[in-house]
C-alpha cells in the first residue's frame, strides 16, 4: 500500500516487537514473495501490550503528555508519537496552551531532524572528526560537516545494531575501507525575484546556512554490497552482474516516505534500443511507487548524465541523504538534494561539469524526471551561492551577473509560515502558464504592429478584457512597436521595458483566457514544462506584467543594495518588497499566513528596525523574508512577529538565520572512515 501518516508509527511497532516484515511495493505486486516469507518464518513477536489499535494509540498519547518519552531517540517512532499529542491537544480545547506542551520537542516544531539539531557544533562532533581521514577538500569548519560525517561514523561502528530501520539500511550502504565522497549544498532564500525567474528576470538569492549533504560511494558490481531483495530480483534475472544504484534517505520516517530505494541501472536502458530511457518514461517509473517517488531527486540525476553527458555507469553507486533543509517551506529542499546529488555522482566518476552547468542539469532533473516547472534560480543558488553574498542571477537562461555583499547593517531573515509550498503545485503551474500566454500574445502583437483589435483575441473569446475606460486604441502617430523580435520563444518577458509594457502591450492583454479558447486560436503557449488544461481559465494580464515589474523592482534592489548605509536606503528596499508581495497575492500566489506574516512585520515599530517583507519563491505558503538592520532590536522585533504568529495560529515558524557555502565553493570531500571505531 502507499504510505500515509500513521503507517511508520505501525511499521515501527511491528518492527521492534519482531512482529512483521517489510517488503517492498513491487515485489509484492510482481510476486517476489519468497524472500520475505523466509524472513518471517524467523520472527519471534514479544510484543505483550493490547493489540486494540485506538487503546495503544491512546495509551501512547498519555504517556507523551506525560512526557515520558523526552528524549528518547527512536527516529519516526517518536516524531509522531509527538505529532499525534500535538494535535490531540489542539483539538481538545481551543484554550490550551501550546506553550504547556513540553513534551513536543523543538526539533519537531521547527521542522527538523532530532539528529541535526542535537549534535550541531557539539565537542563531540569536532572529536570524531579524528576517526575520519579527509584525503580531499575540507569541512571548511562548518558544523553540518563536522555532524554528518559524526553520523558516518557510528553508522560504521554501530549502525548494523541500531533499532532505527532507515540507520541500518545506511549502515550496510557503504564498504567502509574505499572511499567515499561527501557533498554540501545549501538551501536558499529568495531575497528579490522569485517566479519570475522563469520569465528572464534578475533573481538575488541566499544561500542559507541549513544544507543538503550527500555521501556516496563509487562501487564494482562483484563487490557491491546488496539488500536481500535485491539478491533475489538479481537471481531471478540470470547470471551476471548488475549494477545497482541504492539510497537511503535520513528524515524518510518524519515525511511519510519510505527511507530506502534501490533500482538496477540497467532499467536506464530501453530494451530495445540499448539506449537511455526517455524522460518521460523516467517520470512514469518513479510515479509508479508513491512512497518511492522522492527518488527521482537523486537517482535522476544519473540519468540525466547519461542523457546529457552520455555517461556510462557500469558501477554500481551507494547514496546516503541527510538534508537539514525543511521540505515544503519554499527554500528549495528539492534543489539542494538534487545538487549534493550531482556534484557527488559527478565528482566519484569524475565527470567535469562547470558550476552554472552543473545548477542547469540539476535543473533538467526537476524539470523532466521529477516533473516540476522550477525555474533554474534554485539550483544556480545552490550551486554557486557564496557565504554571506546574494547571487545576482539574469535568469536569460542563466547567466551569473555577480555577487551582491550583503552590508554590514543589513541582515535577512526568513520565518515559515507553517503552510507547505510545493513548486508542482496548481497555483505555481497556472501563474507560469499565464505568463507564457501573455508572452506569446505580445509576440504576435508586436509582428501585427499592435493593431488596435489584437488578431488573436476576438470578441466571440470568452475573456475579461480591460474596463472601458481604458481605451483600447493606439494612436498612429505614436511608436506602437515595442523592441521584440518576430519568434514569440525568443525573447523574455523580463527584457520588456515596464513603461514599454503599459504604453504598448498591457491594456492589449486579455484580464484571462480560457484553456481551450487559448488552444483553439492562438495554439502553444510555448513552456516545455507546463501544460494548458482546456477545463482552467487563466489570469494572463496580471501574470504577464509581474516579471515585467518584478525585473526592474529586483534591478533598483541591487543597485541600493551597493549604495551608502542609511535608514533611507533600508525603507526604499523594504518597499520594493512590500511592493513584490502585493504583486504576488495579485497573481494568485498569496496565502493567509505570509499575509498575516507580512502584516506584522509592517506593524512593528519603528524602533525595531524592520523595513520589508515579502513572500518567496513559488508562493502559495512556504517563507517569508524579512529585510532588517543588523541590530539586537531588529532580533527581538522578529523574535516578537514569531510569537505573535504562534499566537494566533498556534504554529511554531522555523527561523532561517545566516547563509553559508554553494556547492561549487565547499567543492567535495573524499575520505575513509576509520574502523578502528
Amino acid at each position: 500500500r502507499s504510505y500515509f501518516n500513521e503507517e511508520p508509527f505501525l511499521r515501527k511497532l511491528l518492527e521492534l516487537n519482531d512482529c512483521a516484515v517489510e517488503m517492498a511495493r513491487r515485489d509484492f505486486f510482481g510476486g517476489h514473495w519468497q524472500p520475505y516469507l523466509e524472513r518471517a518464518l524467523q520472527l519471534s513477536p514479544n510484543y505483550k501490550g493490547t493489540l486494540d489499535g485506538g487503546q495503544r494509540v491512546a495509551e501512547t498519547v498519555v504517556d507523551v503528555a506525560r512526557a515520558r518519552y523526552q528524549g528518547a531517540g527512536h527516529c519516526g517512532q517518536v516524531r509522531l508519537r509527538d505529532a499525534i499529542v500535538f494535535g490531540y491537544h489542539l483539538m481538545r480545547s481551543s484554550s490550551f496552551s501550546v506553550d504547556a506542551m513540553e513534551a513536543v520537542p523543538s526539533w519537531y516544531t521547527q521542522g527538523q531532524a532530532p539528529l541535526a539539531t542535537e549534535r550541531r557544533g557539539s565537542a563531540a562532533a569536532s572529536s570524531l572528526v579524528d576517526q575520519v581521514e579527509i584525503k580531499h577538500g575540507s569541512t571548511c569548519g562548518l558544523k553540518d560537516t563536522e555532524t554528518f560525517l559524526h553520523t558516518l561514523v557510528s553508522l560504521q561502528t554501530s549502525g548494523l545494531q541500531d533499532t532505527c530501520h532507515e540507520r541500518r539500511a545506511a549502515a550496510g550502504l557503504f564498504r567502509w575501507d574505499e572511499d567515499i565522497v561527501v557533498t554540501r549544498a545549501p538551501g536558499r532564500l529568495d531575497v528579490m525575484g522569485g517566479i519570475a525567474d522563469y520569465s528572464g528576470s534578475l533573481v538575488l538569492e541566499m544561500p542559507i546556512r541549513e544544507a543538503c549533504h550527500v555521501a556516496l560511494q563509487r562501487q564494482a558490481p562483484d563487490s557491491q554490497p546488496a539488500w536481500k531483495h535485491t539478491r533475489e530480483r538479481h537471481k531471478r534475472h540470470g547470471p551476471g552482474l548488475v549494477p545497482t544504484l541504492r539510497i537511503v534517505s535520513f528524515g524518510g520516517e518524519e515525511t511519510d516516505r519510505a527511507p530506502a530505494f534501490d533500482m538496477d541501472l540497467t532499467d536506464f536502458f530501453d530494451k530495445t534500443t540499448g539506449e537511455p530511457i526517455t524522460y518521460e518514461a523516467a517520470k512514469a517509473f518513479f510515479k509508479q511507487d508513491v512512497a518511492r517517488n522522492w527518488a527521482a531527486y537523486v537517482a535522476g540525476t544519473v540519468l540525466v548524465l547519461m542523457r546529457e553527458r552520455g555517461v556510462r555507469f557500469e558501477d554500481g553507486i551507494s547514496v546516503l541523504v541527510h538534508s537539514e533543509v525543511p521540505e515544503g517551506k519554499g527554500v528549495s529542499s528539492s534543489a539542494a538534494v538534487e545538487v549534493a546529488s550531482m556534484t557527488a555522482l559527478a565528482a566519484a566518476f569524475q565527470v567535469h561539469v562547470q558550476p552554472e552547468d552543473l545548477a542547469v542539469l540539476c535543473q533538467m532533473v526537476e524539470n523532466l524526471v521529477v516533473g516540476a516547472p522550477c525555474g533554474v534560480m534554485d539550483q544556480m543558488t545552490s550551486v554557486c551561492g557564496q557565504e554571506g553574498k546574494l547571487l545576482a542571477l539574469m535568469c536569460r537562461p542563466a547567466q551569473i551577473i555577480g555577487h551582491v555583499t550583503i552590508p554590514s547593517h543589513v541582515q535577512f531573515w526568513g520565518i515559515d509560515s507553517g503552510i507547505r509550498h510545493s513548486v508542482g503545485g496548481s497555483d505555481y503551474g497556472s501563474v507560469r502558464v499565464g505568463a507564457f500566454m501573455g508572452k506569446r500574445l505580445i509576440a504576435a502583437c508586436a509582428v501585427e504592429g499592435m493593431r488596435a483589435d489584437p488578431p488573436l483575441v476576438s470578441s466571440s473569446s470568452p475573456v475579461t478584457h480591460a474596463p472601458s475606460t481604458a481605451s483600447s486604441s493606439v494612436s498612429k502617430s505614436e511608436p506602437t512597436e515595442a523592441p521584440l523580435p518576430p519568434s514569440h520563444a525568443a525573447f523574455y518577458l523580463a527584457a520588456v521595458p515596464p513603461h514599454e509594457y503599459q504604453r504598448a502591450y498591457e491594456r492589449q492583454l486579455p484580464a484571462s483566457y480560457q484553456g481551450r479558447d487559448f488552444v483553439d486560436k492562438v495554439g502553444d503557449h510555448a513552456d516545455p514544462v507546463t501544460t494548458i488544461d482546456l477545463q482552467s481559465t487563466y489570469e494572463v494580464r496580471t501574470c504577464t506584467g509581474h516579471p515585467v515589474f518584478e525585473n526592474f523592482r529586483t534591478e533598483m534592489f541591487k543597485e541600493l543594495m551597493k549604495g551608502p548605509g542609511s535608514k533611507d536606503q533600508l525603507r526604499m528596499l523594504g518597499q520594493l518588497m512590500y511592493q513584490s508581495h502585493v504583486s504576488y497575492s495579485q497573481c494568485g500566489l498569496g496565502s493567509p499566513g505570509t499575509d498575516r506574516l507580512v502584516a506584522l512585520v509592517e506593524q512593528a515599530p519603528v524602533s525595531g528596525e524592520l523595513y520589508g517583507a515579502k513572500i518567496t519563491g513559488g508562493g502559495s505558503g512556504g517563507t517569508v523574508c524579512i529585510l532588517g538592520s543588523r541590530s539586537a532590536s531588529a532580533e527581538s522585533s522578529v523574535l516578537s512577529v514569531v510569537a505573535e504568529y504562534k499566537k494566533a495560529t498556534s504554529h511554531q515558524p522555523y527561523v532561517f538565520r545566516g547563509s553559508s557555502p554553494g556547492a561549487a565553493q565547499f567543492g567535495h570531500l573524499i575520505i575513509r572512515v576509520s574502523s578502528s571505531g
